[in-house]
């Protein structure tokens, strides 16, 4: 059997291995993209991405489009192929014309949606600290990302309508990460967590305003231990600043945990304050229809055979939906101030189960 792909003629190796291995057996291993979109009003936001999962031998791509009190996805999902320089799944396919500066996704028409979009990055690429988690002695997350704010143009395409992505006011964040999480069908759970899970606490706000970038990442563990601190300043002539340890107040709608907006209080390296003032203009639950831990009807990484689609929709207001939110990973479109200048972006943010900062001892306590 050769397993020597095209790749393999390039000096990209990091292992005494062809490409077309992981370089982990783990299950688990994972390369992924990730990719949002929103006009800044709150009316509408696009999540959307694509990731291979070598040691699962399946590869799957995702469109969620969230307006009009609904949540609408596609799903598609191959068998995973070798032509790593041409990524596609069925009718999706990522293309990258300029690598860390402009991406373009297309979606031939499924079901009455469909995508050309073209992302360009209004600043350097942010590499975040890496992210590992452990239950007990075992790694359960061990991964890099990189992350980018930028413009999109294009068209979404939807039930016959086709919406205009002016990049003069299409705004997004995007993500690239790889290594090692919980995807495809559960795994057998073994012996009991010890300790067992309590919850986490997780808030990642990247954000552009006029001069620069914003990118912080925030996680901690039910005592309100912080287990990742990254928060980082990229202005636009290349600069790269450090924002300290944030100081955050998240406030929450009333009998929710759904967040209506957080104050940031950062400090940069000459110790001056920067404090970012955050609202939510809409809610993007990633459980509903977009494949993240929790989403009970569709994960990433699931094998679910040659040529899979479907288009699934969600009415945001039935109550089943909404019982959900508190147990996954929301996406809000993110509007923020700071020293005055008007920023947008991606504001998300999720608290399961006990979190002691927060008043919330656990997994059902809400905000008062």
């Amino acid at each position: 059997m050769n397993d020597i792909t095209p790749l393999d003629e390039f000096p990209l190796h990091q292992a005494p291995l062809p490409l077309a291995y992981a370089h982990s057996s783990d299950r688990n291993f994972y390369d992924r993209w990730y990719f949002n979109a929103h006009d800044r009003t709150g009316d509408i936001m696009l999540v959307t991405g694509m990731g291979y999962y070598p040691n699962l031998g399946t590869k799957d791509a995702f469109v969620l489009v969230a307006r009009d009190g609904k949540q609408t996805a596609v799903h598609l999902s191959d068998p995973m192929d070798q032509d790593r320089m041409h990524p596609h799944v069925g009718g999706y396919r990522i293309e990258v014309p300029d690598p860390l500066r402009t991406v373009r996704i297309v979606m031939d028409e499924y079901d009455g949606m469909a995508l050309d979009l073209t992302w360009e990055g209004t600043c350097d690429v942010v590499q975040e600290q890496p992210h590992v988690l452990r239950s007990g002695s075992r790694v359960t997350l061990d991964a890099q990302r990189f992350a980018q704010l930028g413009t999109w143009s294009g068209t979404i395409a939807i039930d016959g309508e086709d919406i205009a992505v002016d990049p003069d006011v299409w705004l997004g964040s995007r993500d690239r990460s790889w290594g090692i999480r919980p995807v495809g069908a559960a795994e057998p759970p073994g012996a009991p967590s010890d300790p067992p899970f309590e919850g986490m606490w997780w808030l990642y706000v990247p954000m552009q305003f006029e001069d620069f970038a914003v990118v912080l990442i925030i996680q901690e563990s039910p005592d309100g231990y912080r287990t990742l601190n990254d928060c980082t300043r990229v202005w636009k002539d290349g600069r790269v600043e450090q924002l300290g340890w944030p100081l955050v107040d998240i406030r929450y709608e009333s009998g929710t945990r759904t967040p209506t907006g957080a104050t940031i209080r950062c400090t940069t390296p000459e110790g001056k304050p920067l404090v970012l003032e955050v609202e939510s203009r809409l809610a993007v639950p990633l459980h509903v229809g977009g494949g993240y831990g929790g989403d009970p009807d569709w994960i990433h990484g699931t094998w679910k055979g040659e040529g899979f689609a479907e288009r699934v929709t969600y009415d945001m207001a039935d109550d089943a939906v909404r019982g959900r939110f508190m147990f996954g990973c929301v996406d809000h479109v993110g509007a923020a101030t700071v020293d005055g200048q008007q920023g947008f972006g991606l504001f998300e943010h999720f608290c399961i189960g006990r979190h002691d900062p927060s008043g919330f001892t656990d997994f059902f306590t809400l905000a008062p």
